[in-house]
């Protein structure tokens, strides 16, 4: 019985902790913080590894997207308040 008890548990655990990990990748996808990683995965399928003789094919950095993104956000404000 005491067995049968641990395995329900374990059960309830690992259901509840894939429910955090899909609530939290929803979340990320609506706050828009998975974009460098649709960014990466997009340039890697697109344009493969990275060719030194083609500069303009370069991958950005992680803080060079972000920069470009608020760049670009801010040159054209959508559906945003402020």
């Amino acid at each position: 019985m005491l067995l049968a008890d641990r395995t329900a548990l374990a059960a309830l655990l690992a259901g509840i902790r894939r429910a955090a990990r899909s609530v939290a990748w929803y979340v990320r996808g609506v706050m828009g913080e998975d974009a460098w990683d649709k960014y990466r995965a997009h340039h890697e399928a697109a344009h493969g590894t990275a060719d030194p003789a083609r500069p303009s094919e370069r991958m950005m950095t992680e803080r060079e997207f972000w920069r470009d993104q608020t760049d670009r956000q801010d040159a054209n404000p959508q559906g945003r308040c402020c």
